[in-house]
């Protein structure tokens, strides 16, 4: 087994513990003292930086490592705060915000922890696909790709797909969702119930999936231990999203849930037939259904807004871009849909089903058919850019990032191709069939397989 460092997405802080004014010059800090909020995050993201005993109303310079990064004065108390911009070329990691002032020459720096979490099924709410963060891995060195770990399940990974989040990578099998040390792979718990084929979503602490047996769960992210159970009537293949405290997925019994996220009781329900893994967008909830029906329902009452008959059971989860709903169907078609009024807007014809959900990035659409092809279409037109063919169906959903499209195949093998022209640019044997959707956090492309494992694959 081998060892990568990953970099655990954790809140922490560091300097005093506030930062309201002193009531007088004898209650200031003996030392100059700041601390950022959040302390970590994704490159691009804005921090706020505060800091107290520097002079008083002297100008505050402060730089992310060794770039200036934004400057601010200080009250009469000699406090400040200040906006600063993580740059886009920060790779995960522990790095260094410095503030300095330019009279008084004091000094102080706190960490700040650089890291990109895949959190659910398809990353975000809106089922994009896109780590839009990602800057290790990438098109001149994801050749170079070795397996650093690999994690075996006892029974078979179906279509859970990893979920990445504070240094945690939750999946689940046949059997059991698992809690893996995302660094080493090293087991942290497991949680019995009768899995297949949902994916956990980890929002605030807490696992939510669905399991086999019926049930959504929400366990603890920490621990392991169940919080509550809610009781369709049914399996539930569909991965959940949690928006706003609320906790949205679909059952095989036809319904289409509405959770409050923190009890587990139903707030709504709506009989779509089933439910995909649904998406979630300006307070809209997309999903696609068994009676062959593509489903736009309020997020807080479940009406109906709107439904687009594809003519075929739909397993496919929307993806939703720019006010554009992007779902594939068992009739073997690729959809882009008006995400107000489910208006089509183009449909492009594969040679068979399409259960792998569309992945969107810069313009194009990615998404694999079960006639053995990965598809990238322009997102405006539906027009085919280019066609990679594996050995068998693909079922699994592609993940994008940095120019990088990564996708699991039948025929046993997991990808990545050029996001741009579908080449292929690295590839992985596993021992059976990939219906997994890879997750990429923090330089990491993390997979499972038929063949009982969980594999973490970055750069040596």
């Amino acid at each position: 087994m081998r060892r990568v460092q990953f970099l655990v997405c954790l809140v922490f802080l560091v300097g005093a513990a506030g930062l309201a004014a002193p009531a007088g010059a004898s209650s200031a800090p003996a030392t100059a003292q700041i601390k950022s909020i959040p302390a970590s995050g994704p490159p691009t993201s804005t921090v706020k930086v505060s800091g107290r005993g520097f002079g008083a109303s002297e100008m505050i310079d402060v730089s992310f490592d060794t770039t200036a990064a934004a400057t601010a004065t200080t009250d009469v108390f000699g406090n400040f705060a200040a906006r600063v911009r993580v740059p886009g070329s920060a790779t995960p990691g522990t790095h260094t915000v410095t503030a300095t002032g330019q009279s008084s020459g004091l000094s102080a720096s706190a960490p700040f922890l650089v890291c990109t979490d895949w959190s659910k099924f398809h990353i975000d709410l809106a089922n994009s696909g896109n780590n839009t963060y990602e800057n290790v891995l990438g098109q001149a060195n994801v050749g170079s790709m070795v397996e650093l770990w690999s994690f075996p399940t006892a029974t078979n990974v179906r279509r859970s797909s990893p979920a990445v989040a504070n240094g945690v990578v939750y999946v689940g099998s046949r059997r059991a969702v698992y809690a893996l040390n995302a660094s080493t792979g090293t087991k942290l718990w497991s949680f019995g119930g009768g899995f297949a084929y949902s994916s956990p979503a980890v929002a605030n602490g807490v696992v939510y999936v669905g399991s086999h047996g019926g049930n959504v769960y929400a366990i603890s992210a920490s621990t392991g231990a169940k919080l509550w159970s809610f009781a369709t009537g049914n399996a539930i293949d569909s991965s959940p999203a949690v928006a706003n405290g609320v906790v949205y997925v679909g059952s095989n019994d036809g319904n289409v849930y509405a959770l409050s996220a923190s009890t587990g009781a139903e707030l709504w329900r709506f009989d779509a037939g089933g439910g995909s893994s649904p998406a979630v967008a300006n307070g809209v909830v997309y999903v696609g259904g068994d009676d062959d029906n593509v489903y736009a329902l309020n997020a807080s009452t479940g009406g109906e807004l709107w439904r687009f008959a594809t003519g075929s059971i739909v397993t496919s989860s929307p993806a939703v871009a720019n006010g554009v709903v992007y779902v594939g169907s068992d009739n073997d078609n690729v959809y882009a849909l008006n995400a107000s009024t489910g208006a089509k807007l183009w449909s492009f014809a594969t040679a068979y089903l399409v259960d792998s959900s569309p992945a969107v990035a810069n313009g194009v659409v990615y998404v694999g058919s079960q006639d053995h092809n990965v598809y990238a279409l322009s997102a405006s037109t539906g027009a085919k850019l280019w066609s990679f063919a594996t050995g068998r169906g693909v079922e699994s959903s592609p993940a994008v990032a940095n120019g990088v499209v990564y996708v699991g195949s039948q025929d046993h093998n997991v990808y990545a191709l050029n996001a741009s022209t579908g080449a292929e640019l690295w590839s992985f044997a596993t021992g059976d069939i990939v219906t997994s959707s890879p997750a990429v956090a923090n330089g990491v492309v993390y997979v499972g397989s038929y063949d009982d494992y969980v594999y973490a694959f970055g750069l040596p």
